[in-house]
Formats: structure tokens, C-alpha cells, sequence
């Protein structure tokens, strides 16, 4: 289960200097030159990676991928981040897992709500919570993207 963000960072001929990017890629202190850096097009970072987290797939599955469990890479909002948060918040503040209930599936993991249940839902809150702060302090323009692959 991967969340990652893609940035594009493309130049352009009409951007003037102030605009464009400067991608550098090195290996130890060299430059790499198998990637030409005057084509990249886009950054992807891996924001966050969970392993057999089914509830939180779960709500993936639900609320952004229209109940479709495909394996397939799917834009996910901000506000949608947002709710993701806000939900888990509640379930640790209120310990009520009913809200976010573990799912039964193929290699899902435990349906037990144990320690690891919520070690799932705090790391998500700190993780999102930074990032999406990051995000809009510095009026990112990436996206974000989920994507399962059981």
C-alpha cells in the first residue's frame, strides 16, 4: 500500500530562469549521467508505505476508488487526506473501531484491533499531517496517489 506524491517539474523554454528547476542526480558525490535531467518531467516520492494496514485500504478502496479493489493507481485530494486523518484521529482518540473497521481479504493481515492497529493509524496521522502541512506551507503543486498491489 503505497501514498506517493508526484511534482512536475518540466522545464520550458519560455519560463525564465527564476522558474526553472535544477535536477541534479548523483551516485556518491558524481553526477549520474544515465538520466538526463533535461527530460524528467516529474519527482515521485514515496510518502508513505503501509504494510497490511486493511482498514486503511479499506477506506482507500471506499472513499476514493469508488469500492473498486483493482490495484490501480488512483488520485487522491487533499480534503480526502484530510478525512483520512481526521477519521483516524477519532478512532485513537475514542479507541472506537467501528469507525474504521479491519477488513477481511487475501494476504490482509490480522483483523485483530491490537497495538499494531493503532500503530497503523498513529503513524498515518503524523505521516499525512507533516506532509500535507509541508504541502501547503510551500504551495506544492504535486499530487497525490494511492496504490495497493496484493
Amino acid at each position: 500500500m503505497y501514498l506517493s506524491k508526484r511534482t512536475y517539474v518540466k522545464n520550458w523554454e519560455h519560463m525564465g530562469p527564476d522558474r526553472q528547476n535544477k535536477i541534479t542526480v548523483k551516485t556518491g558525490d558524481k553526477n549520474n549521467r544515465s538520466i538526463k535531467t533535461n527530460r524528467v518531467a516529474y519527482i515521485i516520492e514515496e510518502v508513505m508505505y503501509w504494510r497490511k494496514a486493511n482498514a486503511i485500504h479499506a477506506w482507500f478502496v471506499e472513499n476514493v476508488q469508488e469500492g473498486v479493489d483493482d490495484c490501480k493507481e488512483y488520485w487522491v485530494g487533499e480534503k480526502k487526506l484530510q478525512e483520512l486523518i481526521d477519521l483516524c484521529s477519532k478512532v485513537v482518540e475514542t479507541k472506537d473501531s467501528s469507525l474504521l473497521p479491519p477488513q477481511t481479504g487475501f494476504f490482509f493481515g490480522s483483523q485483530e484491533v491490537d497495538d499494531w492497529y493503532f500503530i497503523d493509524l498513529a503513524d498515518t496521522i503524523k505521516t499525512l499531517t507533516e506532509d500535507l502541512e509541508h504541502h501547503r506551507n510551500t504551495n506544492a503543486k504535486g499530487e497525490y496517489y494511492y496504490q495497493s498491489s496484493w
